[in-house]
């Protein structure tokens, strides 16, 4: 099974997607993304452009146009959920971390609340 390298902070967006997206494109492989996750392969946790950013329209040479904005958000879900950087884990205990660290706790606008798709996670 394939490893997944996933931005920390994608694990929230995985968990929101809902098929809207910058562009079709997009939204056709984080769906595709989505499923593969629910397979639970195990994930290396990196903050840098990963299979997610590779049909963004944000990601410009291997970089986020908004990388301080982003590098934020990986930092504190791995805080959070007393993970580290370069961590393989397995993809339902990620999603459990997530879900008990930042989501129920009610951190999650703490988190990311500045992102530009905020409305679609409340």
């Amino acid at each position: 099974m394939k490893l997944y390298e996933i931005r920390p902070h994608h694990g929230l967006c995985l968990s929101f997607f809902r098929g809207k997206g910058y562009s079709s494109e997009f939204v056709k492989h984080m769906t595709q993304i989505k499923a593969e996750v629910g397979k639970n392969p195990i994930v290396l946790l990196h903050s840098r452009t990963d299979e997610i950013c590779s049909v963004c329209p944000h990601n410009k040479n291997g970089l986020c146009e908004s990388e301080e904005k982003v590098q934020r958000y990986d930092k504190e879900v791995l805080r959070l959920c007393g993970l580290d950087q370069r961590t393989e884990i397995e993809w339902r205990l990620f999603e459990k971390l997530l879900n008990g660290n930042i989501l129920d706790a009610g951190k999650r606008e703490e988190v990311c609340g500045d992102c530009e798709w905020n409305a679609i996670c409340k």
